[in-house]
This record gives structure tokens, sequence and C-alpha cells, in this order.
């Protein structure tokens, strides 16, 4: 709460750039999301990017290697208040980067909202979608059900990063965040009161 408005403090989202491959066409959809991050009202993004934690080892064996690729990674994932995942589909699933980020933590996913943005080729990537679902209900947090997805992403967005038919997404991306927003107060306002699982 901010003291001298009475407003709600700013959510604290973090977009999850899911993509560590050669040549990805992530960074397209991820600036183009986090314009529409920054223009919804009540919202201060961050951003974690996989493309920046391949010195994360897959044993998820703890040690001064893996402290130093965690250091600057968890604090983020640590202080939001909710999350924005951006995932392409590698062979009907997310990639496994993706995957060893998410397995390097636990608490904290736990009791905050996820929405999940995806692209790839016929299916826009919605099978990796679902497959997040599961992995994130695990974790014992909350997917938003709206989604945004890119089908022929590579086809969509014209030279400059926009797509090409802004409408569709844009009213997309607002539902998604609106309901990302609900869910990240109540989850926020009820963590203050009771700490989740106590």
């Amino acid at each position: 709460m901010d003291t001298t408005t009475g407003a709600p403090a700013p959510l604290k989202v973090t977009l999850i750039v899911g993509s560590n491959r050669h040549g990805r066409f992530g960074p397209v959809v991820a600036d183009w999301l986090l314009a529409r991050l920054r223009d919804h009202d009540g919202i201060a993004a961050q951003v974690v990017d996989v493309a920046d934690t391949a010195a994360l080892p897959t044993t998820l064996e703890r040690g001064p290697r893996t402290a130093a690729a965690l250091a600057d990674i968890t604090p983020k994932l640590a202080s939001a208040d909710a999350f924005v995942v951006l995932t392409p589909e590698y062979n009907h699933s997310y990639p496994a980067g993706l995957k060893n980020l998410i397995d390097w933590h636990f608490t904290e996913w736990q009791a905050k909202p996820v929405a999940l943005v995806s692209y790839g080729g016929l299916a826009g990537g919605l099978r990796a979608v679902e497959h997040l679902r599961q992995v994130f209900a695990e974790l014992h947090a909350v997917t938003v059900r709206d989604t945004v997805s890119f089908h022929n992403a590579g086809a969509s967005f014209d030279d400059t990063g926009r797509p090409k038919d802004r409408s569709a997404p844009d009213a997309a991306a607002k539902s998604m965040l609106d309901q990302l927003t609900w869910w990240g107060h109540a989850l926020r306002d009820a963590r203050d009161r009771r700490p989740y699982g106590s």
C-alpha cells in the first residue's frame, strides 16, 4: 500500500523469456509483451531471460557455481508478486532451459499467479502452455485462464517487431493481464495476512 495515496503498491511482475535457442524468435515477442506490461496500470515489470542462465547446471547440485548463476535470478523470482512466462514450443512441449530454471526454485513460485504466453507454428505453442500448467500446479502456483498465443509467429510480426494485426493480440494481452493483476493483488494480500503453508 502506498502510504501517501492509499493506492495498492504496484504489482511486481517478472517476465520470464523461456527460450535459449540460437537464432530464437523469443526476443521479438518479449519486446512486444514487455511494452504491454509497462502500459498496464499498476505493474512494475522486470525480466529474467533463460538465455542468461547457461551456467546453471542441470544436476540440481548446489555449490559456488550455482550460487553465482542464481545470484541475479532468484531475487527477481522471490520478490515477484506474479509472473508472465513466455515460451516457444519445441517438440510439442516447452524448452529444457525453462524447465531447469523452474526446477531450481520452489518457494519463489508458491501462492503466486502465472500468466502464459506462447508462440510457435500451427499450434502457436499451446501444447507447451498446457504442460506448464501442470508443472506450476505442482509448485503451488496459480495459472490464469486466458493466454496469448502467436500461431506461425515468424509471419505474425513485421520488420519492426510489431504484430501485423495488433488488435487481437493487444486485446488478448489486456484480458490476460487484467486476470493476472486480480490474482496478483488477491494472493499478495493473502500472503501478507498469513504466510503460505502456515
